[in-house]
């Protein structure tokens, strides 16, 4: 009887966290999308790493030139039935300070260090309309990168900077995200040429708790 009892109760103390978290989901989702109808910015030179994080999903215009010698491939990664992996370049910026731009989706089948070469001229300046990101969280079931071997299977973005050359070689642990803004034949064109598909202006933080509300 007493354990039945607290049933109900738990039931309840569980249904009012989870309204607790929606309220907090949809804010933060709120907050997110607010932030990615701003302009671009920027980047400074010199960037504070301890701030970045108040600036993720913030839009951020870039000029520089890709370093394909530190090219990784991480993953793998899927887009709709198609296997691949995202294309990480580091960009040497005219101020000689680099940072870290996923370009996007590749099929398995150019993974390779030819098909980054095709994909802009080392020596051609380019401008990249990014999102600015934390890197990744790495999960119990994702297995160690081991950057000796060529295998990246989360971004890990401080590994990524060191392996790029590092606080040395002017390189931060700064993460951009290249944005697509392309319709769906653009990215089965992209796709079958080689050519990276990067994300969609969008926040894509999954909000489940209405689902959690109603199961409690």
């Amino acid at each position: 009887m007493f354990v039945a009892g607290l049933v109900p109760i738990l039931t309840f103390a569980l249904g009012t966290w989870q309204v607790e978290r929606l309220k907090w989901k949809v804010n933060l989702i709120d907050e997110l999308k607010e932030k990615l109808q701003r302009e671009p910015m920027p980047l400074p030179r010199k960037i504070n790493l301890d701030t970045l994080p108040e600036f993720t999903y913030r839009k951020v215009l870039l000029r520089g030139k890709w370093d394909h010698s530190h090219t990784i491939f991480l993953g793998p990664r899927v887009n709709g039935d198609i296997k691949g992996y995202h294309l990480i370049v580091p960009l040497v910026r005219p101020d000689g300070s680099t940072v870290l731009v996923d370009r996007g989706f590749v099929s398995k089948e150019h993974v390779d260090i030819t098909s980054s070469l095709r994909i802009g001229d080392a020596n051609e300046e380019v401008e990249v309309l990014g999102m600015l990101r934390t890197g990744q969280v790495r999960n119990i079931f994702t297995p160690d990168n081991h950057p000796e071997k060529g295998e990246w299977y989360w971004a890990d973005v401080n590994s990524i900077a060191e392996y790029a050359g590092g606080e040395k070689a002017g390189v931060q642990p700064v993460f951009v995200e290249e944005i697509f803004e392309g319709h769906a034949g653009d990215v089965a064109s992209r796709i079958a040429r080689g050519i990276p598909v990067g994300r969609s202006p969008a926040v894509d933080i999954r909000n489940s708790h209405v689902s959690y509300i109603i199961t409690w």
